[in-house]
């Protein structure tokens, strides 16, 4: 029997180390020598965490309990392992299993499933074996027209053909030749590739070797966020027991053909997710983009050829290879093939990730595997693609996830982030959220993207502070078509998405701000008000929570807020035990 312990970044945070911790204390401490204690990573289903999966002698899945803080391992131990009765109050309930059994798991095959630190169990789960039939049987050309056949398109974002990027890499002769992994997530609300490199990092060294021998490389490096420590040391310990077991190093399967991996650990910046940049960045210089032509494929890292594919592209390779091109061609749509990873974050119920074919209606991933917005609120949008994406509004929630459908909303399909909002959600002021994030992650290189971001930002904050006036969302609309026409990197191009989606689908928002000083999600503090009704008993609770002293009044008469020294705190409002006060 074996109890294994979700220990992804999310289970660690929720205090999984400390529930395994616990269960090792008890199932040593009741002497049940026939019971081991294990990890995985995470199975998606964060919202859960910490998760505890007991398995039989048989190696089938008995029973899933979710949010097991230590103090509840010992019910585990005494009633299931001990007794042999599941635990009900524990155990995953019907709605919960809903979240995984609605998804097709390709990329997530082996995550929270295997121990990701064993290579034996990837093993046992059919890995290297792709490997072993690309080295041994097949040409590199073999390779890339299965992967062409498969219609793998890149899951970094700009969904380009893989197969196409690797066959300019393999056309273009040179004595060394680089695969790069790109593992520099930056996202805001994105964790789909950390999660991947932390519960299955053997499934990207394998792509990365299949990819290598298809255009030629020995040599791969994995380009990975430097805030992803749990990441790296699982990518480490997996390279090593590779090199262990002959799947890196010299000489691969008696072949000839040699390729290893090494990582970069990157500093945390956004614009290093451009490949260019991050060729810049791997060669010891300030991450900046490079003009292209030439393109990494013709003169990458170090002038040589060099191929970047991002995490969740890498981890599909493998199974393309065992099962054929044609079995990922038949999932998806016919051109957007396969499946997707997504982050479900923001104001969902179920937050955490989901694997879909692509082609799914965005209402289905929300709804029907998300569970739908929290405290059953209105869905009002939900931001794709992160910073460089955009807002698509409720009203189109029916619209396909895939290349074809999403950027006709304004919105990219991107590396798989999907932020969801509620009724309470300030549209401007979500727009000068991720405007603020990419204004101080712009390089700097491009005046437009440098100065032009600033001036954005500082329009939408006036805006925000009640201070806006008439012609700031044309001068907006002006200034991002200019960014965009003006950037030299995808940075710059895509930096007003958010703020020009938001426009065009919630001006009435941008509207009430400027001419209204009305913020009407209630979100933006300069714009709230909050004041006391006829309904006020005078029991002076408010002002004995108000922080500041801003609310003044006898026993028993109604009180005031004095509106120059309130701070917007709503600690006023929620203390009301009358409804007296109100928001607007």
């Amino acid at each position: 029997m074996k109890v294994v312990v979700g220990q992804g970044s999310c289970g660690v945070a929720t205090g999984a180390r400390k529930t395994s911790d616990e269960l090792e204390r008890l199932i040593a401490e009741k002497g049940l020598t026939n019971v081991a204690v294990d990890l995985t990573g995470c199975v998606g289903t964060c919202y859960l965490e910490p998760i505890v999966d007991v398995y039989g002698d048989d190696g089938a899945l008995q029973a899933r309990y979710v949010k097991v803080q230590p103090d509840k391992a010992a019910a585990i131990v005494e009633e299931h392992l001990m007794g042999g009765r599941i635990v009900e109050d524990l155990a995953i309930s019907r709605q919960d299993e809903a979240f995984l059994s609605q998804q097709k798991r390709i990329v997530l095959r082996n995550c929270g499933v295997i121990n990701p630190e064993h290579i034996e169990e990837y093993i046992a789960a059919g890995g290297y074996e792709a490997a072993k039939k690309a080295v041994t049987s097949m040409t590199p050309q073999q390779v890339i027209e299965e992967v062409r056949i498969s219609g793998l398109r890149g899951r970094g974002g700009a969904g380009f053909p893989t197969w196409f990027k690797w066959n300019a890499a393999r056309q273009n002769q040179a004595d060394q030749k680089y695969m790069v992994c790109n593992a520099d997530e930056g996202d805001p609300g994105a964790f789909m590739d950390r999660s991947v490199l932390e519960g299955d990092p053997h499934s990207v060294l394998e792509g990365m070797l299949i990819g290598g021998y298809a255009i030629g490389a020995s040599q791969g490096v994995i380009y990975v966020r430097a805030e992803y420590p749990l990441a790296i040391k699982r990518l480490e310990i997996a390279m090593a027991q590779a090199r262990e077991r002959g799947f890196l190093g010299q000489n691969l399967f008696g072949t000839g053909f040699s390729f290893d991996i090494r990582i970069k650990a990157g500093a945390g910046a956004f614009v290093c997710g451009e490949e260019t940049a991050l060729i810049a960045s791997l060669e010891g210089e300030r991450g900046m983009p490079r003009l292209k032509p030439p393109f990494p494929a013709q003169r990458g890292y170090w002038q040589k050829p060099t191929n970047i594919n991002n995490v969740e592209t890498f981890a599909n390779v493998p199974w393309v290879l065992l099962h054929g091109g044609a079995a990922l061609a038949a999932i998806g749509t016919e051109k957007s093939a396969g499946t997707k990873v997504f982050a479900l974050a923001g104001k969902i119920k179920k937050g955490g990730l989901v694997e879909v074919p692509m082609g799914l209606p965005i209402r289905d991933i929300i709804f029907g595997i998300g569970g739908g917005i929290k405290n059953d609120k209105a869905f009002k949008a939900v931001q794709m693609g992160g910073p460089s994406g955009g807002c698509i509004p409720a009203e189109l929630a029916g619209t396909t996830v895939d290349y074809e459908s999403i950027p006709k909303t304004g919105a990219i399909v991107g590396s798989g982030g999907m932020i969801v909002m509620d009724e309470d959600t300030c549209m401007v002021d979500m727009a000068r959220f991720f405007l603020d994030f990419t204004r101080k992650e712009s390089c700097g290189k491009c005046n437009y993207c440098r100065v032009g971001t600033k001036r954005m930002l500082e329009i939408l904050e006036r805006i925000t502070r009640g201070e806006g006036r008439d012609g700031d969302i044309e001068l907006l609309e002006e200034l991002a078509e200019k960014i965009k026409d003006g950037s030299m990197c995808g940075l710059g191009q895509t930096a007003p998405n958010p703020v020009l989606t938001t426009i065009r689908y919630f001006r009435n928002e941008y509207e009430d701000h400027i001419y209204k000083k009305k913020c009407t999600a209630h979100s933006c503090k300069a714009l709230i008000h909050y004041e006391i009704t006829d309904a006020c008993k005078g029991c002076t609770l408010c002002a004995r929570n108000c922080p500041v002293g801003a609310i003044t009044g006898s026993v028993k008469q109604r009180h005031v807020i004095d509106q120059d020294t309130c701070i917007k705190c709503g600690k006023c409002m929620d203390s009301c035990k009358f409804g007296a006060i109100v928001k607007d």
